[in-house]
């Protein structure tokens, strides 16, 4: 058993609180900017509210950052120094630079670092990523994904709308989709990307293209966006290998479809049958995997060089969509 303290109460704090409270730890404290939030989480959960970073550093074992990007930095670096473990929402940091200098500090401190990358934790694309693993789709060609909602509006401040506080569209919601990308084809040699954000900047809608270039030769293709009418939120995937195809539609009541191509006894292709996986709430499944790796040194889903990689990649569609080339990833520091 150890004690969290949870850094941030808003929206996303919430689903991390909610998480830890199904794991043998204790979210002992709770540290956030706005008041209300900080004692209304803190009276749901038996947390007790700290009045500084510090004073909560001082009573906990293992910190959760869940505050606006460009404060990950050096909330990260503080907890490092203090010798504590850090959970990071995602994006890791508001620069790969500062990812960098984040990780080579918890190495240091001998503290974990591990960006929560919920994505990989969603049923639908666990089991996806397990198919590819598991040879039945064969060598992986294309990737396809899309994640368009409307426009966060839930932080106080709107500070996703403030592009240097967020890094904008492209770095807090394709960035799932850039990780889920690298995770399922491999390292990423260059990225072309479009988007309404960099012909129009300052605008609260934003809409994007990216192709990503896998130095295996295969293709993603991802979209992104927040351009729908609230509360609207669709996200998509597509799988497609030279064995079959994989199939996670934006519509409809199966969770994942996996179409395998199969024969019979004549070597006739024969149908395949759609999966539909349940599991609890992706977010507790996150949290207990954070849990399981810092309580028992269990294998991480995903890593803080993870978090870098994905930056990275966010940062070369960035640099693609403002300037109109292809960037190359050795490019990207």
């Amino acid at each position: 058993m150890f004690r969290v303290g949870l850094v941030g109460a808003g929206f996303m704090g919430g689903f991390h609180a909610a998480g830890w409270a199904h794991t043998p730890a204790t979210l002992a404290a709770i540290f956030a900017a706005d008041y209300d939030q900080m004692h209304a989480l803190c009276r749901h959960t038996g947390a007790q509210p700290a009045d500084s970073l510090d004073a909560l550093l001082d009573a906990v074992d293992v910190v959760d950052i869940c505050t606006p990007t460009h404060l990950h930095h050096g909330m990260a670096l503080k907890a490092a120094a203090a010798g504590k473990h850090v959970i990071c929402e995602k994006p890791l940091a508001r620069t790969p630079e500062q990812a960098a200098e984040m990780i080579d500090a918890c190495r240091a401190a001998g503290v974990t670092l591990l960006p929560a990358h919920v994505v990989r934790f969603f049923p639908q694309y666990a089991l996806a990523k397990q198919t590819v693993d598991e040879g039945a789709v064969g060598r992986v060609a294309v990737v396809r994904l899309s994640r368009v909602s409307s426009g966060p509006a839930w932080a106080a401040d709107s500070w996703f709308t403030d592009f240097e506080k967020s890094g904008g569209m492209m770095l807090d919601l394709m960035l799932h989709d850039f990780d889920y990308a690298r995770w399922v084809a491999g390292e990423v040699e260059s990225v072309f990307a479009k988007s309404v954000g960099a012909r129009n900047p300052g605008e609260r809608q934003d809409y994007g293209l990216a192709i990503l270039r896998h130095t295996n030769g295969a293709l993603s293709n991802i979209e992104g966006g927040w351009a729908y009418p609230p509360p609207m939120f669709r996200t998509a995937l597509e799988i497609a290998g030279d064995g079959g195809l994989i199939e996670g539609p934006a519509e409809g009541a199966i969770p994942l479809g996996v179409y395998l191509r199969q024969t019979g006894e004549g070597g006739d292709a024969i149908t395949g049958v759609p999966s539909s996986p349940l599991a609890e709430d992706p977010y507790t499944t996150q949290i207990k995997h954070f849990y399981d790796v810092i309580a028992n040194n269990a294998a991480p889903r995903v890593t803080a060089e993870d978090g870098l990689a994905a930056l990275r990649i966010a940062f070369a569609a960035m640099e693609s969509a403002r300037t109109g080339r292809r960037i190359q990833m050795e490019e990207v520091q």
